[in-house]
């Protein structure tokens, strides 16, 4: 049979699984609610599968999966539009996601690589033969009722549970004199992840270099991102729950490697301590290279921080899992972040509100929390570049966030949060130059953020370097697990500006963030140059409805966001040819 196998966990023979098995699996996966993917993603992942089963793995490509399967014309360019790359990554993560719930005792395994596009078939290795190193946690269920969040959802539910607790964050112990000193003091508690020293299963001089290697690599890197906080050393070795100050980790990573003389695998597991549920697993494979090895072992660590603890990313997700279903009364600072990135999912006015009001109660109780200044300065850049606001008061708004962003970087100058805030202050205020020295300085500090990757992508773009910042852009949305409609909205323009209109269109329907202003005015140019008249009365119809101060100034409004007078001009052009008058300079 002409199929992509791959071998299975243990590296012991196994049978093939036939095309019968292989398609009843398929139906499986797309049948269940946890693989939660567009209509798209469902017939890319059909599609990749038919044509292995035929045979035709050769012709598994970006070009034959864009015109095939998305309805791309011949012209397609695989190197210029990400679109496949994207939706690759998407269908992984839902694999992934399915797995890890519903699939977890399915017969068949199904995955498609990374690299390309052809999946493989796994027959999943039986009960009996599990016990081998890394599988050791296996009989242990995962975590019952994880799953993936959809973010609107999910931060209706946590702004609910914040606003309940909001008079607590102001509550003092009474009697206490002191209580204000002391809790000025206190840092707020965000999830701790142990990082126990990776398990050397080959037994090897090598291998045990590469074990403590890459625990260090991956420590190192994980501490980049501020929404954490990162405990090294075995559980054995951690004082008692009891003892005073001490808060013991919520979470812990556990990894093993094997080494042979060609191949390094590392495995890692993310287990929550309460009752050692398994909610994440992965396994990473590179060709061992001795001479590159310190690289090897960089590249490995940045996929694992990344995929744990970017915001949307695994840690972020089990989290506002927990504070949904059972808010800790300890969490109320840390809940006002991760408010923050479930109003990231469609930028609702409503919900910024409502977030802002939540993090100036936690930067007042929690003065040091230099994420939370970040955050508060985010959403005061948000009034002006969104326009929720458009009265008098939104040069106050960008003072204010400038200077909130500003007291995010002097109580951390390392927090990435703090140096996004600061260069979309400045970029605003007009300080472009310096803006981007901030973005590229919070880069060298944390290339794996792709909340900051994207955001400074945006701003190199919207400065006149659309190449690079573009393409930042969209490595931003294949890394990033969340909400994605607001880079997304970013490729809209990327592609507007290249005067690919069709792909534009299809980026902004994509985001679909139907409350933001800002996200109609994009869309509205879009469909003035590819002349859509009707499509784009509807839009001018809902900005002069509900944003009319948006369009009454709409050189002023594109000047402040597009800086080069040629992208503007292109701009306005696009929005002239939607039907909006635009005065004469």
């Amino acid at each position: 049979m002409p199929l992509a196998i791959r071998a299975s966990a243990v590296d012991e023979p196994t049978t093939l699984p036939s095309e019968h098995e292989i398609r009843a699996q398929l139906d499986r996966i797309r049948s269940s609610p946890e693989f939660d993917t567009p209509e798209r993603a469902r017939k890319f992942l059909g599609y990749v599968i038919e044509e292995a089963i035929a045979g035709r793995a050769g012709r598994i490509k970006a070009y034959t999966i864009a015109t095939e399967v998305f309805g791309r014309e011949a012209s397609f360019d695989a190197q210029a539009d990400p679109a496949v790359r994207i939706e690759a990554g998407r269908v992984r993560r839902a694999l992934e996601r399915y797995y890890l719930v519903a699939g977890r005792d399915d017969p068949i395994i199904i995955a498609i690589p990374k690299g390309g596009y052809v999946p493989t078939f796994t027959r999943r290795m039986p009960a009996e033969r599990i016990g081998h190193g890394e599988f050791d946690d296996a009989r242990r269920p995962l975590r019952r009722g994880w799953r993936w969040l959809t973010f609107g959802v999910a931060a209706l539910a946590l702004i609910v549970f914040i606003m309940t607790m909001l008079p607590q964050l102001t509550e003092l112990p009474a009697g206490r004199e002191n209580a204000l000193t002391k809790q000025n003091e206190a840092q707020p508690d965000i999830p701790r992840l142990l990082v126990e020293p990776f398990e050397d299963l080959s037994d090897g001089q090598l291998s045990s270099i590469i074990a403590r290697g890459l625990t260090d690599e991956v420590i190192s890197q994980i501490v980049k991102f501020k929404e954490i906080a990162v405990v090294a050393g075995r559980a054995s070795d951690l004082p008692a729950a009891k003892t005073l100050g001490f808060k013991p980790p919520l979470y812990a990573l556990h990894g093993t490697v094997r080494v042979d003389s060609t191949k390094l695998r590392l495995s890692v597991r993310l287990v929550q301590r309460s009752d050692q549920s398994i909610i994440w697993a992965s396994n990473y494979d590179e060709v061992l290279d001795v001479r590159n090895l310190l690289t090897i072992e960089a590249e490995v660590a940045r996929s694992v921080a990344t995929a744990l603890a970017q915001p949307y990313g695994i840690i972020f997700q089990a989290d506002a899992t927990n504070l949904t279903q059972s808010p800790p009364q300890d969490w109320e600072a840390y809940a006002c972040t991760l408010a923050y990135y479930g109003y990231r999912a469609d930028l609702d006015p409503q919900t910024h509100a409502s977030v802002q009001t939540c993090l100036q109660k936690a930067v007042a109780r929690f003065p040091n929390y230099a994420t939370a200044w970040a955050l508060l300065s985010l959403t005061y850049i948000d009034e002006l570049r969104f326009r929720y606001r458009f009265d008098e008061a939104a040069p106050v708004s960008l003072d204010r966030a400038v200077e909130t962003a500003a007291r995010a970087v002097e109580l951390d100058p390392q927090n990435v949060r703090a140096l996004q805030a600061e260069m979309l202050g400045l970029f605003f205020r007009g300080e472009i130059d310096t803006a981007l020295k901030v973005g590229a300085r919070a880069m060298t500090i944390n290339p794996n953020d792709t909340e900051l990757a994207g955001e400074y992508g945006f701003r190199l773009a919207l400065s006149g370097q659309w190449p690079e910042g573009c393409k930042l852009v969209s490595g931003a949305v294949e890394r990033n697990p969340g909400p994605l409609g607001y880079f997304e909205t970013a490729l809209a323009v990327c592609s507007y500006i290249s005067g690919d209109y069709p792909a534009a269109e299809r980026w902004a329907r994509l985001a679909d963030m139907q409350a933001n202003p800002i996200y109609h005015l994009i869309l509205l140019a879009i469909l003035g140059r590819s002349g859509q008249t009707e499509e784009a009365a509807l839009e001018l119809q809902w900005l002069r409805t509900n944003a009319p101060e948006l369009v009454r100034n709409i050189r002023r409004e594109v000047a402040i966001r597009v800086s080069r007078p040629v992208d503007q001009a292109k701009f306005i052009d696009g929005l002239r040819q939607a039907g909006l008058a635009v005065s004469e300079e």
